[in-house]
């Protein structure tokens, strides 16, 4: 991965490795740049680095190798208590025994500010999550819901100009997960504070962030806005772990003109976007998303590609039809279109011809 620092950077890692045992990496020569006001989120699977990074930038974790900048200050060798910085955990991290309003007292009394100042930050800190009435109250007297959105309040009470977030609403229910992903974003809006934010879950980095970086094997494979990092994977791992995505085996036939002409493994040639694959004779995964799919491929024109399918499996999910096809000799085709009343409804068994636009469909790694 190309080097991704920048002069105006406010978070900086340069060449930064760490092992816990000598031998491995689990982070491999992580080189990244976070602007100031950025919202960025770590992205991957469990063991793919972004933790491990996490930690190192709190200063819970050291690097084995390599800067890691705050401010254009190196910071690899200062304690976490004086880098300034808001953390958010998943457990919330709160003390039992201690009010809301003494739960967020506590890292302005470490900083030694005065109490009429600390009774007014607290008081702020709590309104910005709507939780202003809750001073008096203990943790195990809120839902988790308000305890989380109280953690986010602690973080923040003490102005940190960067906050950092691990999998911080990995506990709450689905529905209230969606809800905090809104109001953490609005929030970090507001204030225009520096959040770098480590999730497993891909619909709430696409939600949140203005940037994701997608971990894998201690290396950021790409490191894209949300709607580029879906629109545009630039290899296999990154297609088939952001969002849902379909794959079709073959070699690679031609290259001319920004298109690669590819034959499948079922005999069949397609063209398409070349991202991973140079030369003819080069064996490709094409990635396509399901919803650029089209089950009526006449809807499409004469610029489609269509292919022959036959319908196994096709569920009504109210605003949308899911319909698992076999396509070119495989069994796991997925089509997502909009409930619409001009849509026909298909049946298991029904043979019909898909279609999509080869600029929709990319020859990536095999």
């Amino acid at each position: 991965m190309a080097s991704t620092q920048s002069a105006s950077a406010f978070v900086e890692f340069d060449r930064v490795q760490k092992s816990y045992d000598g031998e491995t990496l689990v982070v491999k020569d992580l080189n990244l740049s976070i602007a100031k006001g950025e919202f960025l989120t770590m992205l991957g699977p469990s063991g793919s680095g972004k933790t491990t990074c996490l930690m190192m930038l709190a200063g819970f974790e050291t690097a084995t190798h390599g800067e890691i900048r705050l401010g254009g200050r190196e910071i690899n060798n200062i304690p976490p208590h004086k880098r300034g910085i808001g953390m958010v955990f998943q457990n919330y991290a709160l003390f039992p025994h201690m009010t809301i309003a003494e739960n967020l007292s506590f890292p302005l009394e470490v900083r030694n500010i005065g109490k009429s100042e600390r009774e007014e930050k607290v008081q702020r800190a709590l309104n910005m999550v709507e939780m202003g009435s809750f001073g008096a109250r203990r943790p195990a007297q809120l839902s988790g819901g308000q305890q989380q959105r109280v953690a986010l309040a602690r973080a923040l009470v003490f102005e940190p100009a960067l906050v950092l977030m691990d999998e911080p609403l990995g506990a709450l229910d689905k529905q209230l997960r969606e809800t905090m992903q809104f109001e953490i974003k609005r929030i970090a809006d507001d204030l225009g504070i520096t959040v770098v934010y480590v999730t497993h879950d891909q619909t709430e980095a696409l939600t949140m962030s203005d940037r994701v970086a997608v971990f894998e094997d201690g290396r950021i494979q790409q490191l894209a806005p949300p709607d580029e990092l879906y629109e545009q994977p630039c290899n296999s791992f990154v297609a088939q772990f952001i969002g849902e995505n379909n794959t079709l085996e073959g070699v690679v036939e031609k290259i001319a003109g920004g298109v690669a002409l590819v034959r499948l493994d079922s005999g069949e040639t397609i063209d398409t976007v070349p991202v991973n694959v140079s030369r003819k004779g080069e064996r490709t995964r094409v990635s396509i998303r399901p919803e650029r799919v089209e089950t009526d491929a006449e809807r499409l024109g004469a610029d489609a590609h269509t292919l022959k399918a036959e319908v196994l499996e096709f569920i009504y999910m109210g605003d949308t039809f899911r319909t698992r096809l076999r396509v070119a000799g495989r069994d796991d085709f997925v089509v997502k279109t909009r409930n619409a009343p001009d849509r026909a409804r298909l049946h298991p068994g029904q043979v019909i011809k898909i279609g999509w636009l080869p600029q929709d469909c990319r020859a990536l790694d095999a």
